[in-house]
C-alpha cells in the first residue's frame, strides 16, 4: 500500500508515518512525501482556506497512491479569544472517492503575530521571526508555535498527529461515516 503525504515538511511526514504503524489496516504501508503545487496565498486566514488547502494537498498526494494525506494549518475565527483567532491544523485523507477529515486542538497566536498575518501579509513563520520569537524561516518544519509557546512541552509533530488521528477515525469506523 502506498501513502502519499502532500508536503515536504518533515513534521507532517513523521506524524503520519509514526501513527500509521499503530493501525493494522496500514500494516506494511510505504509512506512518502509528494511534492504538491499549492496556491501561494500566505497564511490561511479562515477555516475555509485551511480546509481547502488540506483537501487540495490530499487530492494531489493521492495521484498514483492508495491514499493521499493533506495537512494544512491556518487560522479560524473564535469568539472571546484575545486575538479573535485560533490556529488549527486540518488533516484531509483522500481515498479516491471520499475525503476523511480531522482537526487538531486549537491554540492562539500572540496578538502581534495575528496583526502581522492580517495587516502585513506575513505567514506565521515570518511573523514569529519579525517579533523575535523565532529565528526559523519555516517554523512549522521545526518545533512550531506550539513548541515555542509551551516551552517544549509539545511540538509540531505531536500537534499534527492529533488531526491525523481524528481523520483516521473515519477509516477505522466506516460503518459510522
Amino acid at each position: 500500500m502506498k501513502i502519499g503525504i502532500g508536503s515536504k515538511n518533515k513534521t507532517k511526514i513523521n506524524a503520519v508515518g509514526d501513527l500509521l504503524k499503530d493501525y493494522p489496516m496500514f500494516n506494511g504501508a510505504e509512506v512518502f512525501s509528494v511534492d504538491v503545487k499549492i496556491e501561494e496565498f500566505g497564511h490561511p486566514k479562515s477555516i475555509n482556506e485551511t480546509v481547502t488547502g488540506a483537501v487540495d494537498r490530499a487530492k494531489q498526494a493521492y495521484m498514483g497512491n492508495d491514499y493521499g494525506f493533506g495537512l494544512e494549518s491556518g487560522l479560524m475565527a473564535v469568539p472571546q479569544t484575545k486575538s479573535g483567532y485560533m490556529e488549527v491544523l486540518v488533516c484531509a485523507i483522500y481515498d479516491g472517492k471520499q475525503i476523511h477529515m480531522g482537526l487538531s486542538q486549537g491554540c492562539e497566536w500572540p496578538k502581534k503575530v495575528i496583526d502581522a498575518i492580517f495587516n502585513k501579509g506575513m505567514d506565521g513563520s515570518q511573523a514569529m521571526k519579525a517579533i523575535g520569537l523565532s529565528n526559523h524561516e519555516k517554523l512549522g518544519e521545526h518545533e512550531g508555535l506550539v513548541g515555542i509557546m509551551t516551552k517544549g512541552r509539545t511540538n509540531r509533530t505531536e500537534y499534527n498527529k492529533t488531526a491525523v488521528v481524528m481523520a483516521l477515525m473515519h477509516l477505522e469506523n466506516p460503518e459510522h461515516y
